[in-house]
């Protein structure tokens, strides 16, 4: 037991899931959708987690990236589109035509167009020589996402599913048998020699892992690269908030709860079963499945006594540590500032050395391109981030802490203004985010936004699936497979409720 509390327990219910991040949410809808009695427990005042939202003097913000694939209308891979077909809700949204404009060392500038081959040409211009290299690496990323996108995209630990899915698509499967253990840097070396060009997939890979090409599983970059060619990206109009709030309306729909301000503090056992969770205010919920959108580390170190945790977390804790959280930099700046032609995201490093570096690469979104009622009139929003660690912002007075905020976001406006010329003096709005901020609203430990390997690893194999050791209790999200992204973090939710609605026989 977690500890007696003199509580009553109110309202059984069939599943219990502890916040309302990407994958729960998915989790959540796609079992209300088979009939399930569904509880949403959420610490903050509105859905979404890191795919949420604020509002500030006109301006709607993205809390996190604002670069969305999953709303494709074709194939098994738009998972976001599908997500929200379940329970009957749907979104307007915008293409956006370009999924990045690279901003990298020794005038590296690239953009990734929607249309493939426009894109090879594009980066074959810049490395001529590795013509050839670079057609057979990105080919065989397609090689991975054709055998995704054949076939229904639920838990690979429902028995029965995986035989249907290997009769129905044999071919398909043995490829991604073949892809499970391999990582993007081995793939990549077989066809590029180029140290520049491979320095580029590094960091074609760590602008959504967050970390360089040997320790990104190959099935991961196989949907990203090709995806963006495929459903390519599409932003949801009135923000990237507004993904939560349907999956809401629609898990409300069929019968689902979502309580708001309702923190969890403990997952409650019984005869080493979970059997309910622990509010803040100590009032208790049952469940015959409990499921935990947390990260691992806030689920078996917080949530549950860290002293009684199994083995296998131990284990799973020595081969993946908590990727950095986020400096972000929140802006709204006159129209003036960006030309015609300008791109909606944007990644800058100035040198290849500094890119897993404390504050190296900057990330940056700006969504008014596709969306302009998300702020006022001839105004932007520019939103840029980059990775920071927790121990960076710790130890500090109140305007120590302040004096800190405002010195590192005026040297990052400082690295923008060399791409966005007229930054400084058009500036209208400016917030800060570190990762004491993200850890505050989001309740991650250290404000991480998930798992990342601690040594190269082989591929997925290391990533932990929906079930845990303790009967009961499930995970969903970053810290399952397949990882860390919003359509990943989707695919997660569709797997954890296709094996809890087995285990249910629902």
């Amino acid at each position: 037991m977690t500890g007696k509390s003199t509580a009553i327990a109110t309202n059984d219910y069939d599943v219990i899931i502890i916040g309302s991040g990407m994958g729960g949410l998915v989790t959540a809808t796609q079992l209300a959708a088979k009939g399930a009695k569904v509880l949403v427990l959420e610490k903050y005042l509105i859905p979404g987690g890191s795919a949420g939202y604020f509002e500030r003097e006109g301006y709607r913000f993205d809390v996190g990236a604002s670069m969305i694939f999953g709303f494709g209308t074709e194939g098994t891979t738009n998972l976001l589109t599908r997500a929200l077909d379940a329970v009957n809700v749907s979104l307007e949204t915008i293409p956006d035509l370009v999924q990045i404009h690279y901003h990298l060392p020794n005038n590296l500038d690239l953009k990734v167009h929607k249309n493939y081959d426009k894109f090879i040409d594009k980066l074959t211009a810049k490395f001529p020589h590795e013509k050839v290299g670079i057609r057979r690496f990105y080919d065989e990323c397609w090689q991975v996402f054709n055998c995704l996108n054949a076939m229904e995209l639920l838990s690979l630990e429902e028995p029965r599913y995986l035989m249907r899915v290997f009769f129905q698509h044999p071919f398909a499967c043995l490829g991604l048998v073949k892809y499970l253990p391999q990582n993007v840097g081995d793939i990549a070396r077989r066809y590029i020699s180029d140290p520049e060009l491979l320095k580029f997939i590094d960091m074609e890979c760590y602008c959504w892992s967050v970390v360089p090409a040997d320790k990104t599983p190959m099935i991961n970059a196989g949907m990203v690269f090709s995806d963006r060619h495929y459903g390519g990206i599409n932003y949801p109009k009135g923000g990237v908030g507004t993904i939560a709030e349907k999956l809401v309306e629609g898990l409300e729909k069929f019968g689902g709860k979502i309580e708001y301000k309702s923190r969890v503090t403990n997952i409650l056992m019984e005869k080493d079963r979970a059997i309910g969770v622990r509010l803040a205010n100590g009032k208790e919920y049952r469940a015959k499945r409990i499921v935990s959108n947390a990260t691992r580390w806030d689920t078996f170190e917080k949530l549950l006594p860290s002293s009684r945790m199994p083995k296998k977390e131990i284990k799973w804790q020595q081969r993946y540590e908590k990727s950095p959280s986020f400096l972000s930099l929140h802006l709204g700046v006159k129209s003036e500032v960006l030309p015609t032609g300008t791109e909606c995201h944007h990644i800058l490093l100035e040198k290849w050395e500094a890119m897993e570096d404390e504050q190296g690469t900057i990330f940056v979104s700006i969504p008014t391109l596709l969306d302009p009622s998300l702020a006022p009139k001839d105004h932007h929003i520019i939103h840029t981030f980059t990775p920071s660690y927790m121990k960076e912002w710790q130890g500090f007075s109140d305007q120590e802490y302040q004096h800190k905020k405002e010195e590192a976001a005026s040297h990052l406006v400082e690295r923008l203004e060399k791409v966005f010329p007229g930054l400084i003096e058009g500036l209208d709005y400016q917030e800060v985010g570190t990762p004491r901020t993200h850890r505050r609203f989001l309740g991650r430990d250290q404000g991480t936004y998930g798992p990342i390997p601690s040594r190269k690893l082989p591929g997925l194999l290391g990533m932990p699936f929906n079930r845990t050791v303790i009967p009961g209790l499930y995970c969903v999200g970053d810290s399952t497979f397949p990882g860390q992204g919003l359509n990943a973090v989707a695919f997660s939710g569709f797997a954890c409720s296709h094996r809890i609605a087995v285990d249910l026989g629902l």
